[in-house]
């Protein structure tokens, strides 16, 4: 989703510390923007050529998954593509990561499946906050997270959970389908086991 993140200049201030926002969904994203852009990958399937990723700026962190699971899913969707195949058709897998994603009910409309793994609490340190800032890679200044992300983390997310809980709370049915996962208490290996398992039974579905 930060790809689609406004320019420096039109990112807002905070009305009491006083820094720039990006974290707050009215502001953090340009939204109209990154709907038109899903639309049209929905109709094309291919990513609009003017669209710019910073995701190369990202610091990615290598989370292995069992070996076994990797195996079975791979050899399990490429029968299911070569089945797609057979028939005339082919299958496009569009993901799209970010913390904000349930906030605007447009973006839902342009997704079968919906995964949220709660992993956030007040004490800090557990979403990335470092934001993509005109090709580098911009840093939180000092207090960021208690005073800028985590309430903005709470305010987006309490309407999509029972009693507006977002760290003991179960989804209240506003975001159809969500997936909910207790990341801390699962593996990687059983929450891509999960996923794959929801995107399979979508595929069947729709066939």
């Amino acid at each position: 989703m930060q790809d689609f993140a406004p320019p420096q200049e039109l990112v807002p201030v905070h009305p009491v510390y006083g820094v720039q926002d990006w974290d707050r969904a009215e502001g953090a994203i340009e939204w109209p923007r990154m709907v038109r852009a899903l639309d049209r990958v929905k109709q094309t399937g291919v990513i609009p050529p003017e669209h710019v990723s910073h995701d190369h700026l990202n610091e990615q962190k290598d989370i292995p998954i069992e070996d076994s699971i990797f195996q079975k899913w791979t050899t399990h969707f490429e029968g299911i593509e070569q089945e797609y195949r057979e028939r005339g058709e082919d299958i496009k897998w569009v993901m799209v990561d970010g913390f904000l994603l349930y906030w605007d009910p447009k973006l839902w409309n342009n997704a079968s499946s919906f995964e949220f793994p709660t992993t956030s609490s007040s004490n800090g340190g557990t979403i990335d906050t470092d934001t993509i800032l005109q090709g580098s890679l911009w840093r939180d200044p000092p207090n960021y997270w208690e005073q800028i992300v985590w309430p903005a983390y709470v305010a987006a997310h309490e309407p999509i959970f029972e009693d507006g809980d977002i760290e003991h709370g179960k989804p209240n049915g506003r975001v159809p389908g969500l997936l909910l996962f207790d990341a801390l208490n699962l593996s990687m290996s059983e929450m891509v086991d999960r996923v794959c398992g929801v995107l399979d039974s979508g595929l069947r579905e729709e066939s």
